[in-house]
């Protein structure tokens, strides 16, 4: 005869419970469980205690009624259990599973199902099954390898083509071990910057608008991840995906309180834009913007940020700031200069960024003519198109522009 402690050891409740579901037995299938047990079904809710168990076995066992569980492995360490298991039967109802109505098609499933056991009660279920396999088998998605199959992989392959490029591009190399990623809408005009970082994956400079998030993480994987963002400035569409992202985010001193607050708001002055951008641009911030950015750290003048320094340019933001590398003289600027007219989005020559989205225009144009004296060999702005062949000139003469 078995002793009590044999019948409540984790190996002996699984048997009986999984001979009860062979059976369909609900009253046991509940009694297993501790009051305060869960049941975590991948891809589902939660079943909190006995009875919400009990009434998702109800639902299941109700739209397949000859459903049979049989177990094919089970290994028991201390209060752990996992068992692989298969189960055959007919989706014929009467009732309904998750709101799919039965199809009357044979079900051929398996599973593995991870157990905590205490005290001879069940208190956590992670339980694992083939869902694809269970869709097609009922007939909500097209058998493997059908005609039908092969025409939906093709519709949903040209949705997600035309998604990543509405949103970002690939990754394009502007120099050595950097990115630049473009993106936004209504146009792509938007740049992201990744860097190599000497210990793997990359460092993002400047985090674009909240719409990027996906693309911006995707590019920055295949780059080896991301490590880290720094701001060159705190403007909603330049901080927008960032709060997505999930890494620590740096800025300049003096751009922290507008990175974690309202994204410099509360200088812009939209009477000061011109048309059409003063009617474009207030309604786009809003969707741009990602929202307040936890600041983990700053940087300021002259810090390392993987292999460029940085180079404070306010004017346009408190604490804007570019990085330059001085091997090469590359330049990533952020809104130091437009390349661009926002409003229409004509590209051109550099110029000043738009007065009314400027703290302070005659510092700006002081931090272009800073810029122009490092004699960048090329310029990248935070939007559209990168300042090339003589930069000097260029940028000192958009300074002197009114």
């Amino acid at each position: 005869m078995a002793t009590t402690a044999q019948q409540t050891s984790p190996k002996a409740v699984m048997t009986a419970y999984f001979d009860a579901l062979a059976r369909h037995n609900l009253d046991a299938i509940a009694a297993a469980w501790a009051p305060d047990g869960v049941c975590h079904i991948a891809g589902q809710a939660d079943a909190d205690g006995p009875d919400a168990v009990r009434a998702w076995w109800a639902e299941l066992f109700g739209s397949s009624p000859d459903l049979r569980f049989a177990v094919e492995e089970l290994i028991a360490e201390e209060g752990r259990v996992s068992v692989r298991w298969t189960a055959r039967g007919t989706f014929a109802g009467p009732g309904s599973y998750q709101g799919i109505e039965p199809t009357y098609a044979r079900l051929d499933l398996e599973g593995l199902d991870l157990f905590e056991v205490r005290d001879g009660r069940i208190v956590r279920e992670h339980a694992y099954t083939d869902g694809a396999t269970f869709a097609r088998q009922i007939g909500l998605m097209p058998p493997q390898g059908s005609t039908a199959e092969q025409r939906l992989t093709r519709a949903f392959n040209g949705q997600a083509k035309l998604k990543r490029r509405a949103v970002c591009n690939a990754p394009e190399r502007i120099a050595e071990g950097v990115w630049v990623v473009r993106g936004g809408f209504p146009v792509k005009s938007m740049n992201v910057y990744l860097i190599e970082d000497v210990g793997g994956g990359v460092t993002m400079f400047d985090a674009g608008i909240k719409a990027m998030a996906p693309g911006l993480s995707a590019a920055a994987a295949t780059l080896g991840g991301l490590n880290r963002i720094v701001l060159g400035h705190a403007h909603g569409d330049h901080r927008g995906a960032a709060p997505s992202l999930d890494v620590p985010t740096f800025c300049h001193p003096e751009e922290r309180i507008d990175a974690e607050g309202d994204g410099g708001h509360h200088y812009f002055d939209f009477s000061n834009v011109s048309v059409p951008a003063r009617w474009t641009i207030p309604r786009l911030l809003p969707v741009w913007d990602g929202g307040p950015v936890a600041i983990a750290g700053t940087v300021e003048e002259g810090d390392d940020v993987s292999g460029f320094r940085v180079v404070h340019i306010p004017g346009h933001a408190p604490g804007l700031i570019a990085l330059f590398r001085d091997s090469d003289r590359v330049a990533l600027t952020s809104d130091c200069f437009y390349t661009l007219d926002p409003g229409t989005g004509r590209h051109g020559a550099a110029r000043v960024p738009l007065y009314g989205f400027n703290l302070d225009t005659e510092q700006a144009r002081a931090s272009i003519r800073k810029l122009a004296a490092l004699e960048p060999s090329v310029a990248w702005p935070g939007h559209a198109d990168p300042v090339t062949g003589d930069v000097r000139e260029q940028l000192e003469r958009a300074a002197s522009e009114t």
